[in-house]
């Protein structure tokens, strides 16, 4: 643990990146859960819908879903219970883990994904993509990457 004299503060300029990012992810999240609002979804319940479309046979293992969705498995089961109520997914044993339980994505879900894709799209350019000169929007994914490369 980093005691307050070995701390590497950051600089003023460092300090004005960090805290420009910290405003402008939580604009971006606002933003992309008010478009999705009117279709009964948030932005965890919307992530959850498209990683389940992307999976084989649109189903996947709770605890890859809650990986692949960046949610606490915890979290990820509430949701999913919320969901599930709505008819846009069912959970199922896992066949091969009795411990194991799979999401499976409905017909009705895969439908309000398609439905509430095209605004999602929309919003994300409008609130990010075309806002950022491309060249930065490039240096940014690089960015993002890097961070994402950093192990747990």
């Amino acid at each position: 643990m980093s005691t307050p004299s070995s701390t590497r503060w950051l600089s003023s300029g460092q300090q004005k990146v960090w805290r420009a990012w910290l405003d402008a992810v939580a604009r971006i999240d606002s933003h992309l859960d008010e478009v999705l609002r009117p279709f009964g979804l948030d932005l965890g319940e919307y992530e959850i819908l498209v990683r389940l479309s992307e999976a084989p046979e649109r189903r996947m293992r709770m605890s890859d879903l809650a990986d692949a969705a960046r949610q606490s498995r915890s979290r990820l089961t509430h949701t999913v219970a919320r969901m599930e109520k709505k008819g846009l997914l069912n959970r199922v044993p896992c066949a091969n883990d009795r411990r194991g339980v799979i999401a499976i994505l409905t017909d009705e879900g895969f439908g309000l994904l398609e439905t509430a894709a095209p605004a999602h799209v929309d919003s994300v350019r409008e609130v990010l993509v075309d806002v950022v000169d491309p060249a930065d929007f490039e240096a940014l994914g690089r960015a993002m990457n890097a961070v994402n490369q950093v192990a747990d």
